[in-house]
């Protein structure tokens, strides 16, 4: 149960409402976790863009969304762990995969250098130690990758703890941040 206000559409504000508009336009609803940073615009301003900035980054939409799954199941958001296992799903990854991804695991080399680097970050609150961040180098990530893979679970890490404190109402098909 929500502890914190989803923004309807009548009720948002100028600023609020011409987001909507643009993520409707997107993607064509506003999911809740967007309704809840609607109750500061700038917030919900400051998410969005960050997100656009990280799409143009190198990393394509399937690992982003990996990170995604691996900083959610990590943080046991499952709010996170539900949008992002049906965007996967949109994306053609096979619910195994989202399973292995949740649990910061892949198949694939660099995609899995990717979530184990992504999952110390998050447990060791980015202070990852230099083994960390050389088996991340080892595994073939530049530092750019390397840079890139911290904003992305900082993104999330973002979201994850925004759906933690309200308590947003899950509006995807519903899963457990653990795989299991």
């Amino acid at each position: 149960m929500a502890r914190i206000t989803q923004v309807s559409d009548a009720s948002a504000s100028p600023e609020a409402a011409a987001l909507f508009t643009a993520i409707k336009g997107k993607i064509g609803m506003v999911p809740n976790l967007y309704r809840v940073a609607a109750n500061q615009p700038a917030v919900l301003a400051g998410m969005l863009g960050l997100n656009e900035s990280l799409s143009r980054g190198s990393f394509d939409a399937r690992t982003r969304e990996a990170i995604a799954l691996a900083v959610a199941g990590a943080n046991a958001c499952d709010y996170c762990a539900s949008a992002h296992a049906a965007i996967s799903a949109g994306l053609k990854v096979a619910p195994a995969v989202i399973d292995a991804h949740l649990e910061g695991r892949s198949d694939d080399p660099r995609t899995g250098a990717i979530l184990a680097l992504a999952t110390s970050v998050v447990s060791a609150k980015g202070l990852v130690g230099d083994a960390d961040l050389a088996a991340a180098k080892a595994a073939g990530l530049s530092e750019a990758d390397l840079i890139e893979t911290v904003a992305n679970v900082v993104a999330n890490i973002f979201t994850n703890y925004i759906n933690h404190v309200a308590g947003t109402d899950i509006d995807f098909p519903a899963r457990s941040a653990s795989a299991a």
